[in-house]
């Protein structure tokens, strides 16, 4: 069966928490507490497959016409199946309903957003992001991540 996109419930919070935290030990994604994803949960989507969450991400509105996917991520051995874009598609679809023209990211994934439809962009042209995560990051002077921004119409 192959895999399905969906909001997330809090049944989802403890498969979230779990694969958010593996990403967050290797440096590539932002912790996130299990409290933490109690209250966002209706910003999440995640990817099942036969009843297992095997991917996650979330929309974080920054302005009125902005907003970031976070926590964007695939369990190990379900990589490469095209479930990523599946939920950026969802991600996107979200954004569109909501009448937000701008979807940005940060990331060391690259190839996998130009491949769905993004630019690579300055960071600095989100001044939204900088004030509202960036000051708190341990790698804010130093931050290796890309910035990538896709308009919708």
């Amino acid at each position: 069966m192959p895999a399905v996109c969906r909001k997330a419930r809090l049944e989802d919070v403890e498969p979230l928490y779990q694969m958010i935290q593996g990403y967050a030990e290797q440096g590539i994604m932002l912790p996130r507490s299990r409290n933490v994803l109690e209250k966002q949960i209706e910003e999440f989507v995640v990817a099942e497959w036969d009843g297992m969450v095997i991917g996650c991400g979330s929309l974080c509105q920054l302005g009125n016409d902005l907003v970031e996917i976070r926590s964007l991520g695939i369990s190990e051995g379900y990589k490469g199946k095209g479930i990523g874009s599946m939920l950026v598609d969802s991600l996107m679809t979200e954004a569109k309903r909501r009448e937000i023209p701008k979807v940005m990211a940060l990331t060391y994934e690259v190839s996998f957003f130009i491949k769905n439809g993004f630019s690579i962009v300055k960071k600095e042209i989100f001044p939204e992001k900088v004030w509202t995560d960036c000051i708190y990051c341990k790698k804010q002077h130093a931050c290796d991540e890309i910035a990538v921004l896709k308009l919708l119409d």
